[in-house]
């Protein structure tokens, strides 16, 4: 089988349990590390699917490998390769198809509920049973729903937190995470905690308290989601 390509844009951001979730199926995977300065393959048939991870910067920053990230996104879907963002990847999703990204009205760190939609999609997703989720987040952008696209979650604080194509999955949350991942943002985005003034920003000590069971509970729903994109993997 092919390899899934999961594109890392910052040495901090990698796929925690999604890399986890491949291994446990013996599915194999590739990194292609761009915050190395790896180059965006020209094309996506090398690969059974495409996985975009975080980062901190903008979709709309003057960086020279978004546009081939772009262009790569559209082709794989065009070729029925499936295709995963998570925040910065979802961006990135909605960018390539035709959507657009700016200033989510308020910064989201930390835990959130989540609000499943009441659409076919959504069940085909979730199962029939899922209507809420507690997720991890860190984002100060958010991205509309491309054109043919169907919203499947959101939550108060950012209207559009997933979006699904056919097989391509775009989601603002974070569903990725693991203890590691989360101790590793609280230092790197101190600053950014100390300096936010939106209500929806919770402290290290926040992000810590119940940790555990918070990271088991969004594993099993994370588990739910790959599920069904790995159904769609081209071998």
């Amino acid at each position: 089988m092919k390899p899934v390509a999961i594109f890392r844009h910052s040495p901090t951001e990698g796929p925690g349990y999604f890399a986890t979730y491949l291994d446990s199926r013996d599915l194999p995977w590739t990194m292609v590390a761009l915050d190395r300065g790896e180059a965006v393959p020209s094309g996506a048939g090398d690969f059974s699917g495409l996985v975009f991870m975080g980062g901190p910067m903008s979709v709309n920053d003057d960086l020279p490998w978004i546009a081939p990230v772009l262009d790569l996104i559209r082709k794989a879907v065009a070729a029925d390769i499936p295709v995963l963002g998570h925040c910065l990847g979802g961006q990135l999703m909605s960018k390539a198809l035709g959507g657009s990204v700016g200033r989510n009205p308020i910064k989201e760190i930390g835990w959130g509920e989540i609000e499943v939609a009441d659409n076919r999609q959504a069940r085909a997703w979730f199962g029939p049973d899922l209507t809420h989720f507690e997720s991890f987040h860190w984002h100060g952008e958010t991205f509309t729903i491309p054109p043919g696209a169907v919203r499947i979650m959101g939550n108060r604080n950012c209207e559009n937190q997933g979006f699904v194509a056919g097989k391509n999955l775009g989601m603002q949350c974070h569903v990725e995470m693991t203890e590691e991942l989360i101790e590793s943002w609280c230092k790197t985005g101190a600053d950014e905690i100390a300096t936010a003034n939106s209500p929806a920003v919770q402290t290290p000590d926040q992000m810590r308290r119940g940790m555990e069971q918070k990271l088991g509970a969004l594993r099993a729903v994370a588990a739910r989601l790959y599920d069904h994109w790995v159904k769609g993997l081209n071998a």
